[in-house]
């Protein structure tokens, strides 16, 4: 690989590697209001009583797509299927939302179906179930930002039809995109207007509202955001954190640290801002910014009672997606 494609490469794994440490790092703190002196750390525990540095459902989501792209397969029913597999090995932790409508689809074909319907009888969910997953995403067009806007909504409304989860994900795998083809330095990135320059792939009646909802990200403090199971709040809190974390100015990188703790101490859904956030801090700082003691920590499963995984495995999936001498079928 050029050095150019080793930073890439390096960019890439940053926002998924990101987005997993992120959501371990919050689980053993998921429903609580952390005190803002409490160290944190990947204790482990927590609601589901996740082992130390065990991702929860929102990365076991994030591989179910990750692992189809691995295989060659970008397609939105493989993706379902994937899904599908997931939900069937019986995970303890999943999205009453998302739980809703797995359960009710028989058929990966169905599912966009299932979603619809269930936004049409409850016209307010908009969970965050979606957001959460968007870090492989960006793996599905490199640097094509319509086909990034397709591919995101896609996705989203497998299980989150609503039109605010729509958005909030075509934001966030856009600017994880331009994050990691952007030509300015971490330090000197514009966190909060790199998000904002996806609004134009949006339907345009929905964009002033969205321009409203990042300028309130971006001028009130991340603890406003809380309760965040909404998509908008926890798109906000995630933005919100990111933008309000001082960059250190003897060692810049400790911004991915810093930011992915004060999200866990913002409270509530903890896992999941988090790991938003990381796929986002991921995405620009990259996987060299992330603490080593957190990579070599984090461990779960894409299948419930399969194999378990590590950061190698993770990385040997982005590997098969972008270099083709790793492509062979990743079990």
């Amino acid at each position: 690989m050029t050095n150019s494609n080793q930073e890439l490469l390096d960019d890439y794994k940053g926002s998924i590697l990101g987005a997993a440490v992120g959501d371990a790092l919050g689980a053993g703190y998921e429903f609580t209001k952390p005190d803002k002196s409490q160290i944190i750390e990947m204790i482990g525990g927590g609601v589901f009583d996740w082992k130390p540095g065990e991702w929860t459902d929102d990365t076991q989501m994030s591989l179910a797509i990750l692992f189809s792209l691995a295989n060659g397969n970008s397609s939105t029913e493989s993706i379902a299927q994937c899904f599908l597999d997931w939900y069937n090995s019986n995970p303890s932790d999943i999205g009453n939302q998302t739980r809703s409508v797995l359960s009710a689809t028989e058929k990966a074909t169905e599912m966009l179906t299932i979603a619809t319907a269930f936004m049409d009888a409850n016209p307010k969910a908009a969970g965050n179930g979606a957001l959460m997953r968007t870090s492989p995403v960006a793996l599905m067009a490199l640097n094509d930002k319509e086909k990034l806007k397709s591919h995101a909504a896609e996705i989203a409304a497998l299980t989150h039809a609503h039109v605010d989860s729509v958005n909030a994900c075509i934001l966030w795998t856009l600017a994880i995109n331009d994050a990691i083809y952007s030509q300015s330095d971490a330090q000197s990135f514009d966190w909060v207007n790199n998000v904002r320059d996806g609004i134009d792939y949006i339907e345009s009646d929905q964009r002033d509202r969205w321009n409203g909802l990042i300028d309130e990200a971006q001028s009130k403090d991340p603890n406003t955001f809380t309760p965040n199971g909404w998509v908008v709040s926890a798109f906000q809190a995630a933005l919100s954190v990111i933008s309000h974390t001082e960059i250190p100015k003897a060692n810049p990188s400790e911004h991915f640290r810093n930011a992915l703790i004060n999200a866990v101490k913002i409270g509530d859904d903890t896992d999941t801002v988090a790991s938003i956030a990381g796929a986002y801090l991921g995405s620009k700082w990259g996987k060299g910014a992330i603490p080593m003691e957190w990579i070599e920590k984090i461990n779960g499963f894409r299948l419930v009672n399969s194999d378990p995984l590590t950061h190698n495995e993770v990385e040997k999936m982005i590997e098969a997606v972008l270099i083709p001498s790793s492509s062979a079928e990743v079990t």
